[in-house]
């Protein structure tokens, strides 16, 4: 799998009727504004693939190819960036997703340098960890990072079909996931993202699936099926949460962000392939605000679009049953 290409990933499902027992579609978001274009100036992108929302509202956007982090304001006034191509400290080959942590702490998967960089909320260089291999704290190809709400770095290290587990400083805690199609197996993670309750959701692009994890690793739940219709995917990218624990997927190939309910149930989707307001062009990066705001990273497009919330539906659950499950 060569990760600044497009893996292949689709997803959908839902847990059984015991624990949901319907759900009505929901309806896309207001468009809202976008800012970003081709280059290499500051506030233009090159092929951004990774969006997050630091605690104080502040957009970190990793400009992959321009090797480098940006940082916006909420409504897309640049602030800020830091990077450059190469290996040294605060240095980027690739940086392919950015997480921001409970401290304002920025997280950056540095792909072709195989390591996490960590950084202030300003973007001075705090520290790294990994080196290019198979064993604990290493990767290959580090394509995804997400923190918790402990502060805890989640990476999925896409070609070692795993999730590893570290502090809020690089040390190494845990690690699952190994290569194939089983319930407790991976195949090209590259997508995780951390409730507030600690279920960790994991994209898996290879077996077309979408996992839930407790935060040792306990598998909770999956779903996943190939296609285009409403909640199938030809290549899914990215998953982020709302405050609802809502779970939005950025389903590349199709050009479309899909949402479900915490339990896999298809809920909207929004998107179509161009240039225009609310279309996308390779749809990476994926991110969601404390009031519900969407933020995409519109890869081709070279550009960051914004959106409303997502008016969701009544949807009859078994909440306290699943939240116990996922606990």
């Amino acid at each position: 799998m060569h990760a600044l290409l497009r893996p292949s990933l689709v997803l959908v499902g839902c847990l059984g009727a015991a624990l949901v027992s319907s759900a009505a579609s929901a309806q896309a978001p207001p468009y809202i504004l976008q800012w970003g274009a081709f280059g290499s100036g500051n506030g233009q992108l090159y092929t951004p693939l990774g969006v997050t929302i630091g605690p104080g509202g502040t957009v970190y956007v990793s400009d992959t190819n321009n090797h480098r982090i940006q940082e916006f304001s909420s409504t897309g006034t640049y602030l800020n960036q830091w990077g450059g191509s190469g290996g040294g400290p605060g240095q980027f080959q690739g940086p392919v997703d950015v997480a921001a942590g409970p401290s304002g702490d920025v997280y950056v998967a540095d792909y072709g340098n195989s390591r996490i960089q960590r950084f202030s909320s300003t973007g001075t260089y705090l520290g790294q960890w990994g080196t290019y291999g198979t064993g604990d704290g290493q990767f290959r190809n580090p394509w995804a990072v997400a923190v918790d709400a402990g502060g805890d770095v989640y990476v999925g290290d896409e070609d070692n079909h795993r999730i590893q587990v570290f502090s809020s400083t690089g040390v190494y805690q845990r690690q699952w996931g190994s290569f194939g199609s089983g319930t407790n197996e991976l195949s090209y993670p590259v997508g995780v993202a951390v409730s507030p309750g600690g279920v960790v959701y994991v994209a898996e692009a290879g077996n077309c699936r979408v996992h839930a994890f407790s935060s040792s690793g306990t598998h909770l739940n999956m779903w996943g099926i190939c296609g285009t219709g409403d909640g199938e995917f030809t290549e899914a990218y990215r998953v982020a949460l709302d405050a609802s624990e809502n779970v939005y997927v950025s389903d590349d190939q199709q050009d479309r962000i899909q949402v479900f309910s915490l339990a896999g149930t298809y809920l909207t989707q929004w998107g179509t392939t161009g240039t225009g307001n609310g279309q996308f062009s390779s749809p990476r990066g994926v991110a969601v605000d404390g009031t519900g705001n969407v933020y995409v990273a519109d890869a081709f497009n070279n550009r960051i679009q914004k959106f409303g919330q997502v008016p969701t539906p009544s949807i009859r659950t078994s909440w306290g049953r699943i939240k116990a499950a996922y606990r």
